[in-house]
């Protein structure tokens, strides 16, 4: 460790719909304050703001809202709650998050509509809070229709989550340094899995100097120098 001041570690767990993200959140929680280790869980979409709670109805199909003005509230919950992120890590606490801006990219390019395109479906969140450490959980398409209730809420459709996958192959190589975004195979049992997700937690569970990033605030030079935008 360097002088600077040790804050805690921020961990989002990304995945498919039934990839057992929630699961491996509460496991991970658990795990960590087993440890003696501060921790705090959110989760995106935050249903019980003002704002996530018009998110909710539109997710039970109970509402229908323009493609682009739902893109723009899921991002909005997230700058709204990006503070708190911010303090609980200065305040040395281990934030672990069940999804975040990457879910919010990925299920919104993944419709494939005009004026829709990666670029601008990742502009809201430039500028976020950049995790430590991403982990996504891989599944099958076999092991998510295994699993209970796959079907219930808009997105869960087998075309619509062979694109989302798609997207978060790319937003993982966008990532570039591997040790932030790292996946891992989901379809085993859950006790399994857990043990994987904490041998890549465990370096940064008692927290980290690093400085805390923001979402792609190097973008545009990283254009500049890649191949990868078209």
């Amino acid at each position: 460790m360097s002088g600077r001041k040790t804050r805690g570690a921020f961990i989002v767990i990304e995945g498919l719909d039934r990839s057992g993200k929630s699961t491996q959140v509460a496991l991970l929680e658990e795990r960590l304050k087993g440890e003696g280790i501060p921790v705090r869980v959110m989760k995106f979409p935050d249903r019980t703001t003002p704002i996530g709670k018009m998110i909710d109805s539109y997710l039970r199909s109970e509402t229908e809202m323009d493609d682009r003005a739902i893109h723009l509230l899921f991002s909005a919950n997230r700058w709204e709650l990006s503070k708190s992120i911010t303090d609980a890590l200065d305040a040395g606490e281990t934030v672990v998050c069940d999804r975040y801006a990457f879910s919010g990219i990925a299920f919104s390019a993944a419709k494939n509509k005009p004026g829709m395109s990666f670029e601008w479906c990742r502009a809201p969140d430039v500028a976020l809070p950049a995790p430590d450490l991403t982990l996504f959980l891989a599944v099958t398409p076999e092991a998510q229709r295994a699993r209970g209730g796959f079907g219930e809420e808009r997105y869960e459709k087998a075309d619509m989550q062979e694109r989302v996958e798609h997207v978060f192959e790319r937003i993982g190589v966008e990532m570039g340094d591997g040790s932030r975004w790292i996946a891992v195979d989901a379809d085993g049992g859950k006790e399994e899995v857990a043990q994987e997700l904490w041998r890549l937690v465990q370096p940064l569970a008692k927290g980290t100097d690093r400085p805390l990033a923001r979402l792609w605030a190097d973008l545009d030079e990283r254009v500049r120098n890649s191949h990868l935008y078209i």
